[in-house]
C-alpha cells in the first residue's frame, strides 16, 4: 500500500489515496500505521477518495482507530496532496468531510501547494450540538466542569467535532497532560471531546496546547485552534481574528462577523512517501 507522510504545524498524518488502491479495515490500519515506534508514526490516518458532490472526499481516523468528523490541519494536507499529485489541479477546491463540505483556497509556490486557507464553517454553540450532556443552553460559556479533586471553568464549541476550551494563566504551570485525558472522557461528553488549554498573550494572540480525542497530546489541532478563537472571543478575552501559537507552529484564525464562518490559514507539508507491506 502506497502512502504519503504529511503534516500541518506538526500535526502529522499518513495519507492514502483511494483513487488508485483500496484500503480494507481502516480502523485497524490506523492503529498499525500510527504507532510511533512500530509503524510509520502519526496522529492519524487520512483516506483521500472520490466524491459525488465535491472535488474529493476525506476520512480521518485517529491513532486509536476511531473515526473523527473533521480535521483542520488534515484538510490542508489533503488539499495539497490533491493538487501536487494531480488529483485536482484547482486553486480553490471543495472537500467532503464527515462534518460537511469545506472550501479550501491553496497558496501556491513554484508549482506546488505550500499552505491553505480553509472555510471551516460556522461554529455550533448549543450544548446538544457539541454534544454535551445537560440542559439545552444557547451556549456553554465559562461553565463549571467538576473533576475529581478540582473544578475547571470551560467553554465548549463544535467545529463539526467537539472541543472543550480551558483558559489558564500559564500553560507551563498547568498539568494539562494529566487533565486532558480526564476531560476527554468526562461523562459530560457522550462522544468524548478534544481539549485545549489556552494562555492569553494579547487580544490578537493566544498560546494553546491540545489533548486530542483519540490521539492524545499533539503538536497542533486545526479545528481546535478555531474553537479556541471562538471561545476566547465569547469570553471577551480576544478579538475575532487571532494568531494561535501551538507547539508545532502558528495558525491564523478569524471568526468572521460577516458570514459567521471561521477561516483558518496555515501550512501543509509533504515529508516523504513509502510503501506499507501490510
Amino acid at each position: 500500500m502506497r502512502f504519503t507522510k504529511m503534516h500541518g504545524t506538526g500535526n502529522d498524518f499518513v495519507v492514502v489515496s483511494l483513487f488508485e488502491q483500496p484500503v480494507r479495515q481502516p480502523e485497524v490500519m490506523a492503529r498499525e500505521l500510527c504507532r510511533r515506534h512500530f509503524g510509520v508514526g502519526s496522529d492519524g490516518l487520512i483516506l483521500v477518495q472520490p466524491a459525488e458532490d465535491a472535488d474529493l472526499a476525506m476520512r480521518i481516523f485517529n491513532a486509536d482507530g476511531s473515526e473523527a468528523e473533521m480535521c483542520g490541519n488534515g484538510i490542508r494536507c489533503v488539499a495539497k496532496y490533491a493538487y501536487d499529485h494531480g488529483l485536482c489541479r484547482k486553486k480553490v477546491l471543495t472537500i467532503e468531510t464527515g462534518a460537511g463540505l469545506r472550501t479550501v483556497r491553496l497558496t501556491l509556490s513554484d508549482g506546488l501547494a505550500t499552505g491553505a486557507t480553509v472555510n471551516m464553517g460556522a461554529p455550533r454553540l448549543r450544548r446538544r450540538d457539541i454534544p454535551m450532556a445537560g440542559p439545552d443552553d444557547p451556549q456553554v460559556v465559562d461553565e463549571d466542569l467538576p473533576l475529581e479533586g478540582t473544578t475547571l471553568r470551560v467553554t465548549c464549541v463544535s467545529m463539526g467535532n467537539p472541543h472543550c476550551v480551558v483558559p489558564v494563566s500559564s500553560i507551563r504551570d498547568t498539568p494539562w497532560q494529566d487533565l486532558g485525558p480526564r476531560i476527554e472522557r468526562h461523562p459530560a461528553f457522550p462522544q468524548r471531546t478534544n481539549v485545549h488549554f489556552v494562555e492569553r498573550v494579547g487580544r490578537g494572540e493566544l498560546k494553546a496546547v491540545t489533548w486530542e480525542r483519540g490521539s492524545g497530546a499533539t503538536l497542533a489541532c486545526g479545528t481546535g485552534a478555531c474553537a479556541v478563537c471562538v471561545a476566547m472571543h465569547l469570553l471577551g478575552a480576544a478579538e475575532r481574528a487571532v494568531r494561535v501559537h501551538l507547539p508545532g507552529g502558528e495558525l491564523a484564525v478569524e471568526w468572521s462577523s460577516g458570514d459567521n464562518c471561521v477561516h483558518m490559514t496555515g501550512p501543509a507539508v509533504e515529508v516523504f512517501s513509502g510503501e506499507w507491506p501490510g
